[in-house]
């Protein structure tokens, strides 16, 4: 039955709004199941903020940093340095082009599995029936037994500091800078700001980076994180820790003058406002659907990223952190599942993490702090190490890996990496965790040489063990 003021409305089994990668993950797994499938989006390109604003636009950069960074090093002798008053967009020359190729590769994947696409901004007119408004003015209405909302999220601006996206930039302005600042303060400690304050120190800009924590990804190993910024550090970065802001303003001339509760004082360039980010929701009309938002902007969910209307899901970074493409696309997948009756698969806890950070951090299943709470027996193994196939061909980047491990059982139940393609390795980690295999299993595994892999199946002996919550 058509609900109430639905007209001549076109009638979809499943409804997405918003074609970044929970969107996308939610629309391919239901079409997968024979189902009918429309999918929204206000861009005229598919993607979300994660191609046209985030993930792809800051990997882009890195990518010309690490460049940098490794010329720098194959050319210790030479007097190498930046021009001054280098354009940000000589040094992702290629954007478009890539933006373009993942635009084409998504749009290419939904018309080949049938997915009915429409551009425009979509609004609830009621819990089954929503508006879309297109860029000409017209309008056109969708019904459907189940909406997914993944609109995704925009940069949270707070109210006492000024951002005007000329000197004080926030993570969506930030790569619209014309020229690379010689000095650039950011705030936060989460993904965003971390991998935007090594990208900018390995291009050679003095990074301040400051958070009200005692250190940055706090829900990454402590180990990782610690080592990462002490290699953030050597590049000539800082990270003030512990700190409270107490008022930011552009002077006016040429510098952003930070204030802190300390009584510091911090002045640069430009400065990144990564504070988190809120829910891009402005415009569904969420209350037409029986939905609002929480004091913090996101939609609450339960466990199946079910909204308090239950054929109403919400996915990606509309529900809040960790606000990773990898784990929208899981949330976004496991909530289609879930909705079709379909089995989800493992635990979410195997998701693969990877933080594009320099050096480069993933992880995979539990941390050693997580293991301790669960397990009264754990064994850690760690291994830090110039892999030979850098040594090969004289890079000078260093490895970090450790494999956590129920001592009961010798299932290995956690792999935590740092350094070059370590998102590469902690996604292939995630199946023979997913698969129960053991550390024995990982010992009698042969690896290819010269690999960084290799260290993963010879560290024959734990570095140390956890009992009962206690370092033995």
């Amino acid at each position: 039955m058509s609900p109430p003021g639905a007209g001549d409305a076109a009638h979809f089994d499943v409804l997405v709004i918003g074609s970044g990668p929970a969107g996308q993950k939610a629309a391919v797994q239901a079409v997968k199941a024979g189902r009918r499938v429309a999918l929204v989006e206000q861009e005229p390109g598919v993607g979300g903020m994660c191609v046209h604003r985030g993930t792809i636009p800051s990997k882009t950069l890195r990518e010309s940093a690490l460049q940098l960074s490794r010329l720098r090093s194959s050319a210790a002798l030479l007097d190498f340095a930046l021009k001054p008053g280098l354009e940000v967009a000589s040094l992702m020359a290629r954007l478009d082009e890539v933006v373009a190729a993942h635009v084409a590769y998504m749009g290419r994947q939904m018309s080949r599995n049938g997915i009915q696409l429409y551009h425009g901004r979509a609004r609830f007119l009621s819990d089954r029936l929503v508006e879309v408004l297109s860029v000409d003015g017209s309008t056109r209405r969708l019904t459907a037994e189940t909406i997914f909302i993944a609109t995704g999220s925009r940069p949270r601006s707070p109210a006492e500091i000024p951002i005007d996206h000329e000197n004080i930039l926030d993570s969506d302005s930030i790569l619209s800078m014309l020229y690379l600042p010689e000095s650039l303060t950011i705030l936060g400690g989460g993904v965003i700001a971390c991998e935007y304050a090594s990208i900018f120190a390995h291009l050679g800009v003095r990074v301040t980076m400051i958070d009200r924590a005692d250190r940055p990804l706090k829900f990454m190993d402590a180990e990782l994180v610690e080592k990462l910024v002490r290699d953030f550090e050597r590049t000539g970065g800082r990270f003030l820790g512990e700190r409270n802001i107490g008022s930011v303003e552009w002077d006016g001339v040429s510098k952003v003058v930070t204030r802190l509760a300390t009584g510091e004082t911090i002045e640069s360039d430009k400065m990144l406002v990564a504070l988190g980010r809120a829910a891009a929701v402005d415009g569904l009309d969420l209350a037409a659907a029986g939905l609002r938002a929480n004091a913090r902007g996101l939609l609450e969910v339960d466990a199946h990223c079910r909204t308090a209307i239950p054929h109403i899901y919400a996915i990606g970074d509309v529900i809040g952190p960790p606000s990773l493409a990898a784990t929208a696309m899981e949330q976004g997948r496991r909530a289609a599942c879930h909705a079709l009756g379909l089995p989800p698969g493992s635990a979410a806890e195997m998701i693969p993490i990877g933080i594009y950070t320099i050096p480069e951090m993933a992880s995979v299943g539990l941390s050693e702090d997580d293991a301790v709470k669960r397990f009264a027996d754990i064994e850690i193994y760690r291994a830090s190490f110039r892999p030979m196939r850098h040594t090969l061909s004289g890079r000078d980047e260093k490895m970090l890996m450790k494999l956590v491990v129920d001592g009961a059982t010798r299932k290995v139940i956690g792999a935590h990496i740092l350094g070059p393609d370590a998102g590469e390795m902690a996604q292939l980690l995630g199946i023979p965790l997913k698969a129960g295999l053991t550390k024995d299993d990982f010992d009698r595994t042969m690896a290819v040489h010269p690999t960084a892999a290799e260290e993963l199946v010879t560290m024959y002996k734990p570095t140390y063990r956890v009992k009962n919550g206690e370092r033995v």
